[in-house]
């Protein structure tokens, strides 16, 4: 009882860490999605694409971003990428939260791009043909026809992307972003007690895991294509 009484304390303690921890997940997670949803686009588009001007750069994107791991990808942004850019146009070089965001989205981008080419490639030709007769151009049917029926079906690949960038997203914490993981491994190391914190860590991803798993089951019902 006694250890449980400190570690709760500690937590108490701290608590203003795991808010902040808490809240930038959120945001590093929804940023990643928005941006990589925009990327995994266009990206998704350009596999597809005839011209091999558009198709070879986004297969070897895609290829690249899908092939090496998540926390080489983070190191080579933070600590290379981002310097490089903000010294070479003579500007301050961003926190760590820009790293990550950056990081997160590009990352997202590859793994969205080949859940928006097959769901496109899903959506029978006909289609395409049936929206081309009726007048619209290529992009107005991809527009108007093909992705909107691509997208409830690619919303249960989509949702699993979100709940997994949420959990990559703990491997920020090795750039000092000020996520739940770093919140639980900064208070873990101050006060070098452990249990709580790193409870205090999992217990704050599943509540996350549970609510945005409920809302991904909420959007597949809401465009059930049944």
């Amino acid at each position: 009882m006694e250890g449980f009484i400190e570690n709760l304390n500690v937590v108490l303690e701290y608590k203003e860490l795991f808010i902040r921890g808490f809240f930038n997940t959120i945001l590093l997670t929804s940023s990643g999605v928005l941006f990589g949803l925009i990327l995994g686009l266009f990206l998704g588009l350009g596999k597809l694409s005839e011209k091999a001007l558009l198709r070879i750069p986004a297969k070897i994107y895609v290829d690249i971003f899908r092939g090496t791991p998540l926390f080489v990808q983070i190191l080579l942004i933070h600590f290379a990428l981002i310097p490089t850019i903000f010294e070479g146009i003579g500007k301050t070089v961003p926190g760590p939260l820009v790293s990550g965001i950056v990081a997160l989205s590009l990352n997202s981008g590859a793994y969205i791009a080949e859940i928006f080419r097959a769901g496109i490639q899903s959506i029978d030709r006909g289609q395409m043909e049936a929206a081309r007769s009726l007048g619209m151009t290529y992009k107005q049917a991809m527009r108007n026809v093909i992705i909107p029926q691509a997208f409830k079906r690619m919303l249960p690949p989509l949702g699993n992307e979100f709940i997994a960038l949420l959990k990559d997203s703990s491997l920020l914490a090795i750039i000092a972003v000020n996520e739940l993981a770093y919140a639980g491994f900064i208070t873990a190391k101050s006060t070098f007690i452990r249990w709580g914190p790193y409870t205090t860590v999992a217990l704050l991803y599943f509540v996350l895991t549970m609510v945005f798993s409920q809302l991904v089951t909420y959007l597949e019902r809401r465009f059930s294509t049944e």
